[in-house]
């Protein structure tokens, strides 16, 4: 009998456009002579499942259930598609650990813990994990430039706390030009980081949970074309994605050790895809992503692809791993 999935996607940030185009690739991609697969979209004023039409059922939050034609639809299991909040940062994950439904990404706890990135590189860096060098602030707090730029040096990166695809980061050059990229953080967290400059190859490495097994997809090397990997670069083709990196095997055995150690210690399942930068020849861990993206031009179903992973297997792997 063929499972129902639910592929959640949408949410409540800036990433929404982008969560909208993963989940429709799940959708159209999952193998449906297994499953039957139902686009809910989840907004803050609305979750609905969306059919083939585009007519909206509204969903019972108490059960996570949809009502068509006075039938009951209920999941077997659901597809988190989401980028940033709410599923990515742990609140889809704890509400169906409540509702006893499997869900596809990492549990409630990692979740929350990777995408608050000052919490997370805190945790690794005990383990030896190579990161920049780093100042916070929550707004509110006093700005002392002085003090920042002798801690990370200059240029360096203004970056909203918990958020992805490169909203709220600037590449700051001058101590005049820091404020104003505080400001732009802070529209998207009241938590920042500020981290130093790492020159060197950058790469994004993914690692997921794959018949049972911690498995390291081929590497990607990021070239931007402009100034670093920011919104345009990930999503409007100004970058060159190069899979597998250009890298010796001695970067390449380093990376992969260290992204397989940072899935490890944080006890992560399902997908994953940190990003690194080489710095005196070691890897550096800028963040941890835990819902990838997911369209046909996404790093991580590229790294699959070279692995021999389609994207049908990827995902079906994906709902079978939660379905353990």
């Amino acid at each position: 009998m063929k499972k129902n999935i639910a592929i959640i996607m949408g949410g409540y940030s800036s990433e929404y456009e982008i969560s909208l185009k993963s989940g429709n690739v799940v959708f159209e991609t999952l193998d449906q002579t297994k499953y039957t697969p139902y686009r809910i979209h989840v907004f803050k004023n609305k979750w609905v499942y969306v059919d083939t039409n585009g007519k909206e059922f509204p969903v019972d939050k108490n059960n996570f259930s949809v009502t068509v034609n006075h039938s009951k639809i209920t999941f077997q299991c659901v597809f988190n598609a989401i980028h940033g909040s709410p599923g990515e940062d742990g609140y889809m994950q704890a509400y169906f650990k409540l509702l006893n439904i499997p869900q596809t990404s990492c549990s409630m706890y990692q979740a929350s813990l990777t995408f608050n990135k000052r919490d997370c590189l805190s945790v690794l860096r005990p383990y030896g994990i190579n990161t920049a060098a780093s100042f916070y602030l929550n707004f509110g707090d006093t700005v002392n430039e002085d003090a920042i730029i002798k801690k990370v040096g200059l240029p360096c990166f203004v970056k909203a706390n918990k958020a992805g695809s490169s909203f709220g980061i600037t590449k700051v050059y001058k101590k005049e030009d820091l404020q104003n990229a505080i400001d732009v953080a802070f529209k998207e967290d009241d938590e920042i980081i500020i981290e130093s400059f790492l020159d060197g190859t950058e790469v994004s490495v993914g690692v997921i949970s794959y018949k049972g097994k911690t498995k390291v997809l081929p590497i990607t090397e990021i070239v931007s074309n402009n100034d670093f990997f920011d919104y345009k670069a990930k999503y409007l083709g100004e970058s060159q994605e190069i899979t597998p990196a250009r890298l010796t095997k001695d970067q390449e055995n380093k990376v992969n050790k260290v992204a397989k150690q940072v899935y490890e210690i944080l006890k992560m399942t399902g997908f994953s895809r940190s990003e690194y930068i080489f710095k005196d020849g070691e890897p550096h861990l800028l963040e941890v992503n835990t819902v990838p993206g997911l369209t046909r031009e996404s790093i991580l179903p590229q790294q699959a692809a070279a692995a021999g992973i389609s994207l049908s297997d990827l995902f079906d792997n994906a709902i079978e791993e939660a379905l353990k």
